[in-house]
């Protein structure tokens, strides 16, 4: 139960995760554009960028660290009735017009919205693009005569375009369309501009009219004359032409009847080569055929050869190379099994010396730890040491002195006493070569490599002087 409320729980999780993360991807619609404002990274120029537009497509938006806002790309009619503009000549003039813009979608355009136009109304964007118009169109207007407003409306409309363009770039804006009505002028000079207009139009009509009337008539004569000079050719050109005509059918059929013996003789010639090829090809194609039976045996031949030659290699060299490589393999199962068997005698042998000589070495480790701490409680002085290893030993070394003798069985000594050559007597020299016989404890010592402290060298000195005393006495039974 436990496991199926932790899956639950899991899955709860994963979906409210995926949910948010759904809802946090923004997709942008074609007449919008997408901003993203926040944590955005950086720009072209290495600083932070302020915003991040996206034009169509999608993006996800970082919670916390980012937020999002859309920027319509619909257009905006703005009415521009612009009033007592005043003209290059000095003259005001009113200037209706009424231009379409839009925010740009160009990268860098989008962006200036972005700053400049973001969380405004439509309202207030139109107010603030009617500003720049009426500035912009009082500029153009300033730099023109009236009559090239008037007439040249194709250049009045290419600076507008220009300046106003220009202006509504910087706020992320650009003009779509520029629609200009009739201009106007408080003296009336472009009334009377279009009353001469219309006078000189009307006078050119009549003289049109006279003109057209005059080429009338002298069409009319020329075109009657040409009538006239046309017939009189057509009647020549219709006796020339019968006579060319019937010289022109005597000459056809000759020309026919040469044509059709020219087409004969190239009938016939034509035949006889293809005559000659249809022989040279069925030769041709008979040595073809006839060599390619000759390539067939061959093969058949080389091919037979190629399958004895298998046959011979399988039922003599493939079993010999079969015997030779299982001789090979053995050989070297041998080996192997020769080298794997010294391999773990030798690993063996190892094993063994390696553990005699660790414990050899944690003995004598051990020893030189314990000596040293003996150094140690002897206030560092190692012949205070060696003393006091010398005082635990003291009682094995006398009782393996002791043991020397103890085996020796002597039930009755008679000592005949009298000097001897040294002034000894008998009895002392018998007692001191029997004391020698005993392996002093000073040898002792010097074999191990330690000298015998004073103290008990003069201990032995005084016992040798005793036992010299005592060995004086004559007469006596042991």
């Amino acid at each position: 139960m436990e496991a199926i409320y932790i899956i639950v729980i899991a899955v709860f999780v994963l979906i409210v995760t995926l949910a948010a993360i759904l809802h946090r991807y923004k997709r942008c619609p074609s007449d919008k554009i997408l901003v993203i404002y926040g944590k955005t990274g950086k720009n072209k120029n290495g600083g932070i960028s302020s915003a991040k537009c996206i034009h169509g497509g999608a993006a996800f938006i970082w919670p916390v660290f980012q937020s999002y806002a859309f920027l319509d790309l619909k257009p905006i009619s703005i009415e521009c009735n612009l009033t007592n503009a005043l003209s290059k000549q000095n003259i005001r003039v009113d200037v209706p017009c009424r231009f379409t813009v839009g925010i740009s979608t160009e990268p860098e355009n989008m962006t200036n919205a972005a700053e400049r136009l973001l969380g405004l109304s439509i309202d207030n964007i139109q107010n603030i693009a009617t500003d720049i118009l009426f500035g912009q169109l009082r500029l153009v207007i300033a730099t023109m005569d009236i009559e090239e407003i008037n007439s040249d409306r194709d250049k009045f409309l290419a600076n507008v375009s220009t300046n106003v363009e220009a202006e509504l770039r910087k706020i992320g804006l650009k003009l779509i369309n520029v629609n200009v009505t009739d201009i106007r002028d408080e003296s009336g000079y472009i009334e009377a501009l279009g009353k001469e207009a219309a006078a000189k139009a009307i006078n050119d009509a009549k003289k049109s009219v006279a003109e057209q009337n005059r080429f009338g008539e002298i069409g009319k004569a020329e075109a009657d004359r040409d009538k006239d000079i046309r017939i009189a050719e057509t009647q020549r050109d219709t006796r020339i032409c019968t006579a060319d005509a019937n010289a022109k059918a005597v000459e056809g059929e000759n020309n026919s009847k040469i044509a059709i013996a020219n087409s004969d003789a190239i009938r016939r010639e034509k035949e006889a080569e293809a005559a000659r090829l249809a022989v040279a090809a069925e030769k041709v194609q008979a040595a073809k055929a006839l060599e390619e039976a000759y390539k067939s045996e061959r093969d058949a031949e080389a091919a037979r050869a190629e399958r004895e030659k298998a046959t011979q290699t399988a039922n003599v060299v493939v079993p010999a190379q079969i015997e030779k490589e299982k001789a090979i393999i053995d050989a070297e199962a041998e080996a192997e099994k020769i080298r794997r068997m010294a391999q773990g005698e030798a690993d063996a042998i190892f094993a063994k010396m390696d553990a005699q000589a660790r414990g050899m070495l944690e003995i004598l480790s051990k020893q030189a730890q314990g000596f040293n701490q003996l150094v140690s409680a002897a206030a560092g002085d190692p012949q205070k040491a060696v003393l006091m290893l010398i005082a635990d030993k003291l009682p094995e070394l006398v009782k393996t002195q002791v043991e020397a003798v103890k085996g020796i069985k002597i039930d009755k000594v008679t000592v005949w006493d009298g000097n001897g050559a040294d002034g000894k007597t008998a009895t002392s020299n018998f007692i001191s070569n029997m004391m020698k016989s005993v392996p002093p404890l000073e040898d002792l010592f010097n074999m191990a490599g330690m000298s015998l402290p004073g103290y008990l060298k003069g201990a032995a000195q005084e016992d040798t002087a005793a036992g010299n005393d005592g060995a004086s006495e004559t007469g006596k039974e042991v």
